[in-house]
């Protein structure tokens, strides 16, 4: 399997467990609760397989952020959380970051 789908994959479960946390209300809720285990579990085994193939530093780096900007996005949207100039810039820095690992001489 394509370590890069993989890479996606772990971001995906990731960001469906963080969801999770904040659908749990503070572990009162089972289903959510449950469920942060279960996807952090596919996430990090995910993210270990796609390891194999990326390196760490370009690999963390893409799944922390991505993971990080698509929550940003969900506060947004789906929670309410307000959108202002300073989240927009913080996460346009995290992204240029990533990118940044990427073309610093990653061997893909």
């Amino acid at each position: 399997m394509n370590h890069w789908v993989m890479l996606v994959g772990a971001i995906f479960f990731e960001v469906a467990g963080t969801i999770c946390m904040k659908l749990s209300e503070g572990f009162t809720r089972p289903l959510p609760s449950v469920l942060i285990f279960l996807f952090y579990g596919v996430a990090f085994t995910l993210l270990t397989l796609a390891l194999k193939k990326i390196d760490v530093s370009v690999a963390y780096a893409v799944w922390s952020a991505v993971g990080t900007a698509v929550i940003a996005g969900i506060g947004i949207v789906w929670f309410r959380e307000p959108l202002t100039a300073l989240k927009v810039a913080s996460l346009l820095l995290i992204v240029a970051g990533m990118v940044g690992l990427n073309l610093g001489g990653a061997s893909h």
